[in-house]
């Protein structure tokens, strides 16, 4: 379970981006926000004084390495347990080497690293606590999951957490210019090194591994796609490889994409937010990054359903209709074809009026009933299948709207009795809802003309909300 660090000798077979690995705090690339001179992860291995701390952030961005720079410079014991393959027996195996480390090494720290701790249930986080409270370890985790959700409040409260990012493009080109140093690697234009770094997508890991393919399919290929660019040829007397031949050795492959993950949740966040803007270019973006990504497009149908009825409903009615086609589409025709009836929706909805009205209104009725007590429904709305029911005036002077003048019972009353009608549904002024309010106010004006067969008693009712 122990690890021997940073042994100077790298094994041949050892994988690109081990080889790589960084040995000191200066070496680290990327992370600039939280190493630079001042920041806070940067003090607290100046400190001298080891802290429990939660590294979050995507794959490949130096969590580990970061842990393991954290033992060293505080010459502690490092244990490392896997999440996924550990459970509590390789906990109190860790407690157990602490101990013995305590005693034999006496003001010595031992530091625990668990990878993808979001993986440990809640009993497994629990058994850290006592051990962290006592000093006996230090706990180190990492996660791709935004520990709010995914790591204990108690734990949290005992960590402080440090947000890690995606390698951004200079990054990423200086960690090539190191592997150049360790590896034979091929000479790409730039073209094809755009589509590397994009290929990477921010990831250190990513990015060092498929060097080391690159290289490997370098040597053994003679007849690929070749860019004439003398200058480079001639300093390095290999050829130049374009995108054809980088997309060729890459294949089809995907984009990070955590499919139940924060990424994930946050690019359909994004997907939302672009059609409520009424901006089809980024829907069609946010909606491609998830299609790339691997996510289900029944999954983005459903949402794009819910679309239509949240952020357009009925300032333009047909967005429902077409979302919901779209679906049945998708499901009729699978992917890819049926992707295009969903990017037709995308940008239907993008440019369609925009109106909440309904989303509010029915909001604002589930608040007001839930505040609200069990009113009796009227008998003249009250529904008489039997003789019983007519005889108790189930059903008695209802007026039938198709019987009145235009189909409607002016002055007629549909909420209970004893309570004053709240108004939930108050349209916008866009789209199809601009005559939907004429006709609501010239039924409403109907209604206060229209003489009632009996004044009715209501009671005050509460106000519904129209958050």
């Amino acid at each position: 379970m122990t690890e021997q660090l940073f042994d100077a000798r790298p094994m041949m077979h050892e994988p690109l981006a081990e080889r790589m690995r960084p040995q000191t705090l200066d070496e680290v690339t990327g992370q600039e926000h939280l190493l630079s001179k001042g920041m806070a992860l940067r003090l607290a291995f100046e400190s001298g004084v080891p802290h429990s701390c939660i590294f979050w952030g995507p794959p490949g961005v130096g969590k580990t390495t970061l842990a393991r720079l954290m033992a060293h410079a505080f010459d502690a014991q490092f244990i490392m347990i896997s999440a996924v393959l550990g459970g509590v027996k390789e906990i109190r195996e860790a407690v157990e080497m602490a101990k013995a480390h305590q005693q034999t090494h006496p003001g010595h720290r031992t530091l625990v690293f668990v990878d993808e701790v979001h993986r440990f249930n809640k009993s497994q986080q629990d058994a850290f606590l006592p051990h962290v409270e006592s000093g006996l370890l230090t706990f180190i985790g990492a996660t791709t999951e935004n520990p709010s959700f995914e790591v204990n409040s108690a734990l949290l409260s005992r960590a402080q957490v440090y947000v890690l990012k995606p390698l951004g493009e200079e990054s990423l080109r200086r960690l090539i210019d190191k592997a150049r140093t360790v590896l034979h690697l091929p000479v790409l234009d730039e073209d094809a090194t755009e589509r590397l770094l994009s290929f990477a997508d921010g990831d250190a890991r990513r990015l060092l591994n498929t060097l080391e393919m690159l290289s490997l399919v370098d040597q053994a290929t003679t007849q690929d796609s070749v860019v004439a660019t003398p200058e480079p040829q001639a300093q390095s007397g290999k050829e130049v490889r374009d995108v054809a031949w980088l997309e060729r050795v890459l294949g089809e492959q995907l984009r990070r994409h955590d499919k139940g993950g924060e990424h994930f949740y946050d690019t359909i966040s994004a997907l939302h937010k672009s059609v409520r803007g009424s901006d089809p270019d980024a829907a069609l973006y946010w909606m491609v990054r998830m299609l790339d990504g691997g996510v289900d497009p029944q999954y983005i149908g459903r949402r794009l359903i819910r679309m239509a009825s949240e952020d357009i409903g009925l300032a333009d009615p047909r967005a429902l209709t077409l979302a919901l086609d779209a679906m049945q589409t998708m499901e009729r025709l699978g992917s890819p074809e049926g992707e295009l009836a969903l990017a037709q929706c995308v940008v239907y909805l993008s440019v369609a009026p925009k109106s909440n009205a309904v989303y509010k209104a029915f909001k604002a009725a589930r608040q007001f009933v839930k505040a609200d007590r069990t009113r009796e429904v009227p008998l003249r709305l009250r529904n008489a299948p039997t003789a019983l029911m007519k005889d108790l005036d189930y059903g008695k002077a209802y007026r039938y709207a198709h019987d009145e003048p235009d189909a409607f019972a002016a002055g007629e009353h549909y909420f209970p009795d004893d309570l004053v009608a709240p108004t939930f549904y108050e349209p916008s002024p866009r789209g199809l809802e601009i005559k939907i309010a004429e006709k609501l106010k010239h039924l409403k004006n109907l209604n206060q003309s229209a003489k009632r067969p009996q004044e009715l008693k209501a009671s005050p009712s509460p106000k519904p909300s129209v958050e």
